[in-house]
């Protein structure tokens, strides 16, 4: 009897050896059937390079099974990123921190040169050792905060000390977020809802229009100058919802932003753009981001008429617009056209054949329908514009009225209405 219990001992010492020491960096025949994807295979740093780079420079290294930040990055640099984006999902990773770290998840990034840094654009699940960082720190800079916007409850947010391994997740559905930390839901929020929006406008990002704007973006790893280890980075991806918006609710500019100095007002349930004093380029843009639609806008040309309908397009402080644009303009200047603002200039010019579909001085239907890298355009029935594009396809952000610089111009809008696809 003696020599059975000693063997089954060792059996038990055995299991509980082989539950401690469980496979890292590895998905269960489960989580395959459901859709999860590993992002770090726990030998390479294949799938992930530098932030706005095409490789990895560092100072990122595989050890023992983790993806290790060695410590030399800065505010400036030290940012790894996934080579793919993701748009919708569930994310989850294993983390630890040194001994007075601070790193950082971030997902939702949009890469751009006009962006230096990640953070101007994506969210951030906050990684940090609080209790012995080496300067004080407000609440939003805390572990688990999404920095500088929403604080973790802190009666469910449990935290292991420096040198031991936490378990995050962000679920990002539609606009929903969750975190979580060490099994317990910390945070919850709607991105973009008024709440969102009157803290994206009174903190730390009121001079930064493009933060957390973006539907869908890579995902990002900060080296902010301290060792920090990850490991079981996955994520499954869930389904986009679409929605049926109107851009413009006939009353006022809410869900709108103004840049530039020209004048955008409501009369007579329209939206109204007119040049100012300074005659310069104007814009009316949405405060989120719509990538994939199909957009239905009806204008009249008060007088001169040159304006534009901008898609996929971000603002670059004070009043530069980015992207591409469906022309508005007076017969004979390619109403339906597509012009590019990053440098290519006209895509797309109108034959004359087609430029009699103008009516000036009357209402027109405008209707634009982006989708991948596809953009077609019609003007009151009339297709004037199918073209595909890789740029176009890469890009993604608002969609934003334009009033061209010189004077002189007014234009009303009605009836903005929007599908997403």
């Amino acid at each position: 009897m003696k020599i059975k219990r000693t063997y089954l001992f060792l059996v038990l010492l055995a299991f509980i050896g082989t539950s401690c020491n469980k496979a890292q960096n590895v998905l269960t025949e489960d989580e395959k059937a459901a859709g999860w994807e590993l992002l770090f295979d726990g030998n390479t740093l294949n799938g992930w390079r530098d932030y706005n780079g095409n490789e990895l420079t560092g100072p990122w290294v595989v050890e023992k099974g983790t993806i290790k930040a060695e410590g030399h990055g800065s505010d400036a640099s030290g940012y790894i990123v996934t080579g793919r984006q993701y748009e919708n999902f569930v994310l989850s990773w294993d983390w630890k921190i040194s001994k007075g770290g601070n790193s950082g998840l971030l997902y939702h990034v949009f890469e751009n040169p006009k962006f230096a840094v990640p953070y101007i654009t994506g969210p951030e699940y906050q990684l940090i050792d609080d209790a012995n960082f080496a300067e004080p720190l407000e609440e939003w800079q805390k572990c688990g905060a999404d920095y500088a916007m929403y604080l973790p409850d802190k009666a469910k947010l449990h935290v292991n000390p420096a040198g031991k391994w936490n378990n995050s997740k962000i679920v990002f559905d539609n606009g929903h977020v969750e975190y979580w930390m060490n099994g317990e839901k910390t945070i919850e929020f709607e991105a973009w809802s008024d709440d969102w929006f009157a803290r994206k406008n009174s903190g730390k990002w009121e001079n930064a229009p493009e933060y957390g704007l973006a539907t869908k973006g890579v995902i990002c790893l900060q080296d902010h100058g301290y060792p920090a280890w990850f490991r079981n980075i996955k994520i499954r991806e869930l389904p986009r919802k679409p929605m049926n918006v109107k851009l413009f609710n006939g009353v006022d500019l809410k869900g709108w932003d103004v840049y530039g100095s020209e004048l955008w007002y409501v009369e007579d349930s329209l939206l109204v753009c007119e040049s100012g004093p300074d005659k310069q380029y104007g814009y009316l843009a949405t405060n989120r981001y719509y990538n994939d639609f199909d957009l239905s806008v009806e204008f009249r040309q008060e007088a001169n008429g040159n304006s534009g309908v901008f898609f996929r397009s971000f603002i670059e402080p004070v009043a530069k617009v980015h992207g591409w644009q469906v022309e508005v303009a007076p017969k004979g200047n390619d109403t339906g056209g597509v012009y590019e603002s990053y440098g290519r200039g006209w895509l797309v010019k109108i034959p004359d054949e087609k430029e009699g579909f103008l009516n000036e001085g009357e209402w027109n239907k405008l209707r634009i329908k982006v989708q991948g890298d596809n953009v077609q355009t019609w003007l009151n029935g009339h297709e004037m514009v199918n073209i595909s594009d890789r740029k176009i396809g890469e890009g993604q952000g608002r969609i934003a009225l334009q009033i061209h610089s010189g004077g002189g111009i007014k234009v009303s809008w009605r009836n903005l209405d929007l599908k997403t696809l």
